[in-house]
């Protein structure tokens, strides 16, 4: 029996989301102005699928990666146009940001690539004078579409769900309001491939682990203002948090303590420096940091 072998082909690549918050910015490292470091599998050259993407991270940025962990693999047949299966097998890594020594390699605002994403500020003007707008004529009443469009961008009474940021894409790609689906005037500043898509899978994966895991403190240096700790998880979950309630919050939940000593701060006022406790891995299943909402 003849097989076809262009169809059992199948091309396995790594991609690398690099996150790092800075002043206040969650930031993203390209190279080449639009993608992700990434690189194809070498089956004998990488002994690991992780020591591989750290490779390329390496060759292509001139960054030693720290924290890492498979984030999602992405096989669509409509990734790559033509030629074999195209097969990604994402990594997210967390990293305070550090000079990207190679040409072409830079920290860019992950806001830039998904601006509907950031309501730091109140809800960005853009759902309402451009994405839910176009996205109510593409559902054009039909029930599913519709509810997808409620779920996913709190109408109807529905809540802003902050982790349904690779739905709102998937979304706003079906109803050809992004550059990678042919759009001319695309909302935020496309990039290669679909590295958007694997941006917005990071960026939810992220909002979600917030609340169980202290991934946050991989973006802090090992001392921190609290201010610094606020500004660093309002900058991930996209929203204000309210500052006193989140004080307190951190008092109560002992996720960090107290290294006496402080650093000017705002106005000049000394702002106590503290540490991640790490004893509290070992003390609860579950050690997230809360998120208290700012008042509207």
């Amino acid at each position: 029996m003849h097989v076809d072998e262009t169809k059992t082909q199948i091309a396995v690549t790594l991609d690398a989301l690099i996150v790092a918050v800075t002043n206040g910015a969650p930031r993203v490292l390209t190279v080449d102005g639009d993608r992700l470091p990434s690189g194809p599998l070498d089956v004998d050259r990488h002994a690991t699928l992780e020591r591989g993407i750290r490779q390329f991270v390496a060759e292509q940025a001139g960054l030693a990666l720290g924290y890492v962990e498979q984030l999602y693999t992405f096989g669509d047949r409509a990734r790559i146009a033509a030629g074999p299966r195209a097969l990604s097998i994402a990594y997210l890594a967390l990293m305070r940001e550090g000079a990207a020594t190679l040409p072409g390699a830079a920290w860019r605002d992950i806001y830039e690539f998904l601006p509907w994403e950031d309501w730091r500020d109140g809800p960005p003007e853009i759902i309402a004078t451009s994405i839910v707008s176009t996205l109510d004529r593409w559902a054009h009443g039909q029930a599913a579409r519709s509810e997808r469009l409620a779920q996913c961008f709190g109408l109807a009474g529905r809540p802003w769900d902050r982790e349904r940021v690779l739905e709102r894409y998937e979304l706003m790609w079906e109803g050809g309001l992004l550059a990678e689906n042919g759009s001319a005037t695309g909302i935020g500043t496309p990039m290669a491939a679909d590295h958007r898509r694997m941006l917005a899978t990071a960026l939810g994966r992220l909002r979600g682990k917030l609340k169980y895991r202290p991934v946050v403190f991989e973006l802090l240096p090992a001392q921190f203002t609290l201010s610094e700790l606020q500004s660093c998880v309002e900058a991930l979950a996209g929203r204000a948090l309210h500052t006193q309630n989140f004080r307190r919050l951190m008092a109560d939940t002992q996720l960090v303590t107290p290294v006496g000593a402080s650093v000017r701060g705002h106005r000049g006022r000394p702002a106590s420096l503290y540490a991640f406790r790490r004893e509290v891995l070992h003390e609860r299943p579950a050690p997230g940091v809360a998120m208290p909402r700012k008042p509207s």
